[in-house]
């Protein structure tokens, strides 16, 4: 029996991992069978490669060299954790996917999109995303809501002019998703928020 992968995107401090743990006492509570995971990591390996990724003392990686970190770490993970689970018949809840390559070395970095996606296509290893749950809210108010910026992750330390690049290129695959991407207004209350997802992954069949 296959399961369902649902990806979950969004900036900077727009309550993923608020909504991931509401999430998790939700299918534990249902007795839903499901994994939760991230990018960049998710496995030993992956983790490792987030690491060297997000150090803040990293300021001399070149765009290409993260875009294909990312990549590596994306492949390592989606064959060793994700592919296994989703064959298994459980629902793979990930924070961030390839979507978050798109919009950060795509849009923002400005590496060609089609290089970008031609990576992806790649360390995706032929998996399928269900589902996005996009987390609708601007760099400002995210970086505002979270108390700015953590100085020892490279990529939170980028201007605001990047982090803006990377909001608009997430609305603009949105846009293109052919109905894959589900927006939610994150602006509101984490409960608000919350019972959206849930009511969005039971229209789509997830639950």
């Amino acid at each position: 029996m296959k399961g369902k992968f649902v990806t979950i995107e969004g900036c900077e401090g727009v309550g993923k991992s608020t909504l991931i743990t509401l999430l998790k006492k939700y299918v534990q509570d249902n007795n839903i069978d499901a994994v939760f995971t991230r990018e960049p990591g998710g496995t030993p390996v992956a983790e490792k490669i987030r690491a060297v990724i997000l150090d803040a003392d990293n300021k001399a990686m070149t765009d290409r060299a993260e875009l294909l970190l990312y990549a590596a770490a994306r492949a390592q993970h989606t064959q060793e954790k994700i592919i296994p689970a989703v064959s298994e018949g459980k629902i793979v809840f990930c924070d961030r996917y390839s979507d978050s390559t798109l919009a950060y070395q795509g849009y923002a970095r400005g590496i060609d999109i089609q290089l970008c996606k031609s990576l992806n296509s790649i360390a995706e290893c032929g998996v399928n995303i269900d589902l996005t749950i996009f987390l609708d809210l601007s760099p400002e108010d995210g970086f505002r809501r979270k108390g700015g910026a953590d100085k020892g992750d490279r990529l939170e330390n980028e201007s605001l002019a990047f982090h803006r690049k990377v909001y608009e290129g997430f609305k603009d695959i949105s846009k293109n998703s052919g109905g894959r991407y589900a927006s939610i207004d994150a602006s509101r209350s984490k409960e608000d928020v919350f019972e959206s997802v849930i009511a969005t992954l039971k229209e789509r069949g997830i639950f």
